[in-house]
């Protein structure tokens, strides 16, 4: 560990909060439906997709019609991207060729991105066309980030409306968010990329002849676009097999601190969103200083483990930490910065090879799913996750205090904390059950590459990134089979959706109650002692429920080498 190496860290740190304020006043005015400086431009074209779809952008929906939408939406978009992906050979800007992709395969692919998950059991630039890539995912990338920060914002009017039965319009959230705010960002994202040198084209593939005089082909395509979506949308699907270790796809250390600020920039900005909406922006704050909390802890941690590398690497003489499967363009401390930033934001994208992480090192970025994402989290599945544990944090606090719980002038009573608890156990559920299944069927354990702990370690990180939304691998495991692409799909679409049904109901319960003014029993939600609170609910279940299958990995494997024995 380095002054350097902290530096980049705080910085990283202070730019993030830096964009809180201004890009939260922006969205608060986008959603609540107010004039920003793009309206002139965009107004017109947002009521002629209104028209054109049949939306009255002035008739808000009930929080279950919202829901209905929301899924049937998605369904739309897993037709789409399946048929794609299986009559790919037949349609157009496939200058490589590629074949039709596999049924369970295609499944599994459709599944993940309208799930914002972007999980990927196949090599992009070897797998897919070009009209897959951008009509495909990179269409589903804005449309699933877009669904995320909708369901975040009607979760919050939620909380800052009184006696309502409604809770907004999901076409037009979708709408104003995917006009107002991914697009435009997206659009200077994509040339700042392309400026740093990753590609943007519709040629094909080039052919070079290397210095031994050999034959290789170079990939190419309409990478920065993707990339631009994929890292400010949290979705983190690679263009390439190799994500964002390709230098294609990360250029440069410009480009890899950029897109790391991207991945926390929406997700941040919504506990500010919150703050304004609730008419309190201290409120706001106090969610941001929880998940800054659990941030740097994580980032300690895994820069202090990769920093000091294994006891075997020491025996050798190498102790300039553990430099394996990391890109020497990036090094120790932007690898594990970028690894806890991606598993903590619910973006796939990696820089570095988790497998080759060393125990303790990769453990974060698993217990950072495990907690589901709610260290800022995907766009908006952060901030409602979030709110989540809130409720349960508040509802420990009245058993304290012997008094209803309130928050936001809000009284949380018996449905809201069943809800959160039937949402947050859906992590479990999938997470757990689907690795003990995967660890006694031979044909799925034929899929590790690993004996011992680590290899148990790669089936829990496979189901717990795919439960989670989340997208990245381990590496290691093979799970591009019809085992892993069935229950890996299951997996995806129970985390996204089944947590999402409950938290909206949250919303809609929410917004029926009227809003009580503090008093002198009312928990104060803006200070230390709620801060604290909350980051202890969140440690403590998370413990109670995964610290068991962490024991049978990564814990017992850094034991294990501190005895001499590797995997």
């Amino acid at each position: 560990m380095t002054v350097i190496g902290w530096i980049q860290i705080l910085l990283y740190c202070a730019i993030v909060v830096a964009l809180v304020k201004p890009l939260g006043w922006y969205m608060t005015r986008v959603f609540n439906g107010e004039s920003t400086f793009l309206s002139p431009v965009l107004r017109p074209l947002e009521r002629g997709l209104y028209w054109v779809g049949g939306v009255d952008e002035k008739r808000e929906q009930h929080w279950l019609t919202y829901t209905i939408a929301m899924l049937l939406f998605h369904v739309g978009g897993v037709v789409i991207i399946y048929a794609l992906m299986r009559l790919q050979a037949v349609l157009p800007f496939n200058p490589a060729g590629q074949s039709a992709v596999a049924e369970d395969l295609s499944f599994n692919t459709a599944i993940s991105f309208i799930t914002n998950t972007n999980w990927q059991n196949y090599g992009g630039e070897s797998t897919l066309s070009y009209l897959v890539q951008m009509l495909g995912l990179t269409h589903q990338n804005f449309l699933s980030a877009a669904t995320g920060i909708a369901l975040a914002v009607a979760l919050i009017r939620g909380f800052s409306r009184s006696s309502m039965r409604t809770v907004g319009n999901f076409w037009v959230d979708v709408t104003r968010c995917t006009l107002y705010v991914l697009l435009p960002i997206c659009i200077v994202y994509t040339l700042f990329l392309v400026w740093q040198g990753m590609p943007q084209t519709l040629g094909a593939y080039v052919d070079a002849t290397t210095l031994e005089g050999g034959k290789q082909t170079i990939a190419l395509g309409p990478v920065a676009s993707q990339v631009a979506i994929k890292m400010l949308g949290t979705n983190g699907g690679g263009f390439f097999n190799a994500n964002a270790a390709h230098p294609f796809e990360n250029p440069t250390a410009l480009s890899n601190f950029v897109q790391m600020i991207s991945i926390f920039a929406l997700g941040a900005a919504l506990t500010n969103v919150f703050g304004r909406m609730v008419g309190n922006e201290r409120q706001g704050w106090a969610i941001l200083a929880v998940m800054g909390v659990l941030f740097i802890a994580g980032v300690a941690i895994t820069y202090w483990a990769e920093a000091n590398g294994t006891t075997a690497l020491q025996a050798l003489g190498l102790t300039g930490g553990n430099m394996e499967g990391k890109e020497v363009r990036f090094g120790i401390v932007a690898s594990s910065l970028f690894a806890v930033i991606t598993t903590a934001a619910s973006c796939g994208a990696v820089n570095a090879m988790h497998d080759s992480f060393t125990a303790l090192g990769g453990m974060i970025p698993l217990i950072n799913i495990e907690l589901g994402e709610i260290v800022v989290g995907g766009v908006g599945a952060g901030m409602y996750g979030m709110l989540l544990f809130v409720i349960l944090a508040i509802f420990v606090a009245g058993l304290m205090v012997g008094r209803t719980p309130e928050y936001v002038g809000k009284k949380i009573e018996a449905r809201e904390v069943k809800m959160a608890m039937l949402a947050i156990l859906v992590l479990p559920l999938m997470i757990l059950g689907w690795t003990a299944v995967a660890v006694v069927y031979p044909p799925a354990v034929a899929s590790m590459a690993n004996a011992g702990p680590h290899g148990f370690s790669e089936v829990l990180y496979a189901y717990t990134s795919q439960t989670g939304n989340n997208g990245s691998a381990f590496a290691g495991l093979t799970g591009n089979t019809f085992f892993y692409n069935t229950t890996g799909a299951v997996a995806m679409f129970v985390g996204r959706f089944f947590m999402i049904v409950p938290a909206m109901a949250i919303a809609g319960s929410l917004a029926e109650k009227k809003s009580i003014p503090p008093s002198m029993g009312t928990f104060p939600t803006t200070g230390g002692l709620f801060v604290g609170l909350v980051v202890g609910v969140i440690l403590i279940m998370g413990g109670l429920t995964f610290f068991p299958a962490l024991a049978l990995g990564p814990i017992v494997e850094h034991l294990a080498m501190n005895a001499n024995m590797l995997f």
